[in-house]
């Protein structure tokens, strides 16, 4: 068997990495870069690998850093099977046309900006050129073969199988574990894809797969513990409750899939047991977030006994009285006008980019504003500087101050923290372990928590096993 490493390799975006093993190639995720805009020209060059060459892509969840370049690697001439499950498969396809949709739009931002300039030069035209477009991303669904099932086993070559686990993260997230049987030997390796938390409202808790010889897993939170849940969604309330009494919106920048439904679960909550007013005007503005909790609706086979059970008894999990789902744009523009009493949740988390930069810019100079991070935000995006303490920020050419109040509730976070990590990595035991899927310094800080050997890869590194 040969790894190599394409991405995430001492970062938290682009995941990619490969196994070569009985004459095959399999790509275990093919993720975009994301954080600053130096990361544009990332994307855009070459895997490491030939995109003909690979036999399957092995896809963990719909996150845009675990699947976003798949349209890509389509377009420069794979011709295999992507296998994922069939809930990773709907939101892969929301997801994927919605970063085509928004490549394109900002194509075309940038040719009326050149127009203006009258800048042509050859740096120019190929800055206008979308990575891939919408058709590109119709035409990757053409490739979507097998939909995994939790714990049964996929041949993919004679002796070479692979089983998806319940990672616990998003819905259909999953753990992926590849054996190979042959010359009178057995290997395994497992790919963690990203790990959720146990004991969520929604989804099951992750699945450890069985022994492994080899483990490349994540490390995101791997160098802290998470707040408790019950103590998050009480500083959520508050967030919410101190910006109505100071007259403010609460601006919540939220991840479309997973942590959107989930704060809107505890919304929900929230009203039901009178800790936030009936009357609370809430607004969805993100069509991914809204086409994704349609998505939920229809896998109750990935939620919880709890959620189950809410919706045997007929429950809504995301229903609240004042809820608007803002698909249109004219929608979200009018949000501008709502001066106080709202919770506005608009995409994206790490604020990089969508409907909630505006929010942001109607809102960080209002000192009765509250803004809520609620999830991860990558070294470099706009969302971090905000936690950092900026003072200003600039959006849309112009400086504006932060005066709003700034909540950082990472006990929503759809990652593990250290601890769980450790107990899913003690689960498996396996004799190697590869870090990938985190900043360089929180993986030195894991890695001396590990047994065994322990790999820190760097992007194009090759090791056989």
């Amino acid at each position: 068997m040969k790894l190599s490493f394409h991405g995430a390799d001492r970062d938290v975006t682009g995941s990619c990495h490969m196994l070569e093993c009985a004459d095959k190639r399999l790509l275990i995720d093919c993720g975009l870069f994301q954080g600053s805009h130096e990361l544009k020209q990332d994307n855009a060059e070459d895997f490491g690998f030939d995109p003909a060459s690979i036999d399957f892509v092995l896809l963990t969840h719909a996150h845009l850093d675990h699947c976003g370049r798949l349209p890509l690697l389509v377009k420069r001439g794979f011709q295999g099977e992507i296998i994922c499950t069939a809930a990773t498969r709907e939101l892969a396809r929301v997801v994927l046309l919605d970063a085509a949709n928004l490549q394109e739009e900002e194509a075309q931002r940038n040719v009326r900006r050149h127009s203006r300039r009258n800048n042509h030069t050859n740096r120019g035209e190929h800055d206008d050129q979308p990575l891939y477009t919408v058709l590109d991303a119709m035409n990757t669904f053409d490739f979507f073969g097998r939909k995994a099932v939790y714990g049964k086993a996929i041949t993919l070559a004679p002796g070479l199988t692979v089983t998806y686990y319940d990672a616990g993260h998003i819905l259909g997230s999953a753990s992926v574990r590849i054996e190979y049987h042959g010359q009178g030997k057995t290997c395994s390796v497992v790919y963690s894809g990203d790990l959720g938390n146990s004991g969520r409202p929604l989804l099951r808790d992750p699945v450890p797969p069985p022994n492994a010889d080899v483990v490349v897993m994540e490390t995101t939170y791997g160098d802290r513990l998470h707040r408790s849940l019950p103590a998050s969604v009480q500083e959520l309330y508050e967030a919410i409750s101190s910006a109505f009494e100071r007259g403010g919106n609460v601006i919540i920048p939220t991840f479309a899939l997973e942590r959107a439904q989930e704060v809107l679960y505890y919304l929900r909550e929230g009203v039901a047991q009178h800790k936030l007013p009936g009357s609370m005007q809430v607004f969805l503005d993100s069509p991914m977030a809204i086409s994704a909790t349609e998505i939920f609706k229809r896998h109750p086979e990935c939620f919880d006994e709890q959620a189950t059970a809410l919706l045997r008894n007929g429950s809504d999990l995301f229903a609240l009285p004042g809820l608007h789902m803002s698909r249109e744009t004219s929608e979200s523009m009018a949000l501008n006008r709502v001066s106080g009493g709202a919770v506005i949740m608009a995409g994206s988390g790490m604020c990089t980019g969508g409907r909630i930069r505006h929010h942001l810019k109607h809102n960080l100079w209002r000192r009765d504003a509250s803004i809520v991070f609620v999830g991860y935000a990558a070294v470099g995006t706009l969302a971090r500087r905000i936690i950092d303490g900026a003072k200003y920020i600039t959006l849309f050419g112009e400086d504006i101050p932060v005066r709003a109040k700034i909540y950082t509730i990472n006990g929503f976070s759809a990652h593990a923290d250290r601890d769980e990590l450790l107990a899913w990595h003690r689960a498996i035991k396996p004799q190697q372990t590869f870090l990938v899927h985190g900043d360089e310094q929180v993986m030195q800080s894991f890695s001396k928590l590990l047994p065994g050997k322990v790999h820190l890869p760097g992007e194009g590194e090759v090791f056989e096993i």
